[in-house]
């Protein structure tokens, strides 16, 4: 499963043009979010940090890497493999994992899953419900990694480019996808983008996807708009 993480993030990586790097707990803690864990002293800058070292399945690290909401993903795929396993004739199933879901079978109505998309301005408010059949429902959120560092309010949400984080335009972004992983690495990706690009370039890949802009506003992608059934206010296509 470790060598699971490092290849998928890895091509990431490679897919996302560099939006997606698992290399940014570096970054991380230089703003002040204490992992607690020791960092090594290997820079990484190369983007070949992944290496085939002799052995069967065997890597060398040229970087620290975290898993994070890779890594959740990740869990999420081999639970939900584990839940069909030892429950084969369960109707149906979801999992959540700190705000990502995975869904597969029939919900409690006998029909789609309902999943609510949370408003990252007000928590416990809901902007919109999306009603699935199965997969993945994954969010990239400034709401809840987010503290003060040297007198101005960071988050988690790291710009590869920069070291810094992201300010693109965007509160929160919200993808459909088959797989929770790569549902995860699309949030991200897509999180990148920014607000003036992010609507084009899902839509153009065909994606489920729904964005809080700054000003607190919802839009979302034609794909995003025939799964939604209901919204707080009417959202803005994209």
């Amino acid at each position: 499963r470790l060598r699971a993480l490092l290849m998928t993030a890895a091509r990431a990586q490679r897919v996302t043009g560099g939006r997606f790097d698992a290399r940014v707990i570096r970054f991380l803690e230089e703003i002040g979010e204490r992992a607690g864990v020791p960092l090594p002293g290997i820079s990484g800058e190369a983007a070949g940090w992944l290496r085939a070292a002799p052995g069967r399945g065997s890597f060398l690290l040229g970087a620290p890497v975290d898993s994070g909401g890779l890594g959740k993903g990740l869990a999420l795929r081999w639970a939900l493999g584990a839940v069909r396993r030892a429950a084969p004739h369960a109707a149906g199933v979801l999992l959540e994992a700190g705000g990502d879901v995975v869904v597969d079978g029939v919900g409690p109505s006998g029909g789609a899953w309902s999943i609510g998309i949370e408003d990252p301005n007000h928590a416990r408010r809901l902007l919109a419900t999306v009603r699935v059949r199965g997969g993945a429902v994954a969010t990239s959120s400034v709401a809840v990694r987010a503290w003060s560092h040297e007198g101005t309010r960071v988050h988690h949400l790291i710009d590869p480019r920069t070291g810094r984080p992201a300010q693109t335009g965007l509160l929160a972004v919200t993808v459909h996808a088959a797989d929770p992983a790569w549902a995860e690495v699309s949030t991200k990706a897509l999180f990148l983008a920014g607000r003036a690009h992010l609507g084009a370039e899902a839509s153009a890949r065909g994606l489920a996807a729904w964005w809080v802009v700054d000003d607190g506003s919802l839009h979302m992608t034609p794909a995003a708009r025939s799964l939604t059934s209901w919204t707080a206010a009417e959202a803005v296509p994209a």
